[in-house]
């Protein structure tokens, strides 16, 4: 059964951090681009970031750039998001997604085929 599983959220003060991880199971990753998404409550669902296989490319949505970063380790089969100097409008649920067609990088959640159930992550003091 092919499942992708996020971790990493929480509840963290304006200008805190946090990593995100998307592991893989019943599939390796390194057949797979892999994007990073978020819904706020009332909002539509947002492409935050993208990354190709084996990872020599990279998106981001303006809203994040320069302070999130994503990274893959197809030998842990793992993805990551660090999210740097976080915002309350950063606040969400992320989603990681898989994309058959491993090399591009696209912010829109229609091109992807494989989702996982989210993580929360509340930005707040």
């Amino acid at each position: 059964q092919l499942q992708l599983v996020e971790s990493g959220g929480g509840l963290v003060q304006p200008g805190g951090s946090l990593r995100l991880s998307c592991a893989a199971s019943g599939f390796t990753l390194d057949g797979y681009a892999i994007g990073w998404f978020r819904q706020a409550p009332g909002k539509e669902r947002e492409g935050v970031s993208c990354i190709t296989s084996p990872g020599d490319s990279t998106g981001y949505a303006d809203s994040v750039k320069g302070r999130f970063t994503i990274s893959r380790d197809n030998a842990k089969n793992t993805l990551y998001l660090q999210m740097n100097s976080l915002k309350p409008e950063d606040t969400g649920i992320y989603y990681c997604a898989a994309d058959l067609k491993p090399w591009r990088c696209t912010r829109n959640g229609r091109d992807y085929d494989y989702w996982g159930q989210g993580t929360q992550v509340t930005v707040s003091s």
